[in-house]
C-alpha cells in the first residue's frame, strides 16, 4: 500500500524514531509500504518518520543509480563507522523539488537486523552511504536542510509552506 509521505516542516519530521523491539508481521508489512511508497514517488530511500511511523526503520534501493547495490531494508540501523568526506547533492521525498550540496561521510559502516530480525553489518560507498546517513538522520530527527545555512533552510521551509497550503486546497476542491 502506497501511503501518504509527510512534508516538512511537520512535526512528526522533528521526533526522534524509537527502535523497533520485535522483527514481526507488522515490521515486514511496514517495510513493504515503505517500498511501495519510495518506488512510486521515484525515491532512493525512505524512513519510517516519513510516514508518519516513528520507528527506526529505513529502506534503501540506490540500485538504479548505483547497480551494484540491492534493495535494502533496515531495522534499528546504527552508523558504527565512518571514513572520508565527500559532498553530495542531496534531495528528500518530504522536501520535494529541492536539492542541496550535503557534506557527509565517504564510507560508513552500518549494523541493521534485516527483516528476519538477524543481524547485520554493511560498508556502504557511494550514493549508498548518502543514503544510509541522509535516513539515519530522519530517524534522529534531523532532514538534511538541517545541515544548511538558516537562510537556506528558511527558503526551502517558506516554498514547503506554500507547496502543503497548495495541497491542502486541491484536495478541498476535489472533495
Amino acid at each position: 500500500m502506497v501511503r501518504d509521505i509527510l512534508i516538512w516542516p511537520d512535526p512528526i519530521l522533528k521526533q526522534k524514531a524509537k527502535p523497533v523491539a520485535k522483527v514481526d508481521d507488522s515490521v515486514r508489512a511496514l517495510v513493504k509500504d515503505m517500498f511501495e511508497t519510495m518506488y512510486a514517488a521515484d525515491g532512493v530511500g525512505l524512513a519510517a518518520p516519513q510516514v508518519g511511523v516513528l520507528q527506526r526503520i529505513v529502506v534503501i534501493d540506490a540500485s538504479p543509480r548505483q547497480p551494484e547495490s540491492q534493495p535494502l531494508a533496515m531495522i534499528n540501523p546504527r552508523i558504527i563507522a565512518t571514513e572520508g568526506e565527500t559532498t553530495y547533492t542531496e534531495g528528500c521525498l518530504s522536501i520535494p523539488g529541492e536539492a542541496e550540496d550535503v557534506d557527509r561521510a565517504a564510507i560508513v559502516t552500518v549494523t541493521f537486523l534485516d527483516v528476519e530480525g538477524q543481524e547485520q553489518t554493511l560498508r556502504c560507498d557511494g550514493l549508498l552511504s548518502i543514503a544510509v546517513q541522509h535516513e539515519t538522520d530522519h530517524l534522529d530527527g534531523t532532514v538534511y536542510v538541517d545541515h544548511l545555512s538558516t537562510l537556506k533552510r528558511e527558503i526551502i521551509r517558506r516554498k514547503m509552506k506554500r507547496l502543503k497550503t497548495s495541497r491542502a486546497e486541491d484536495a478541498a476542491s476535489s472533495a
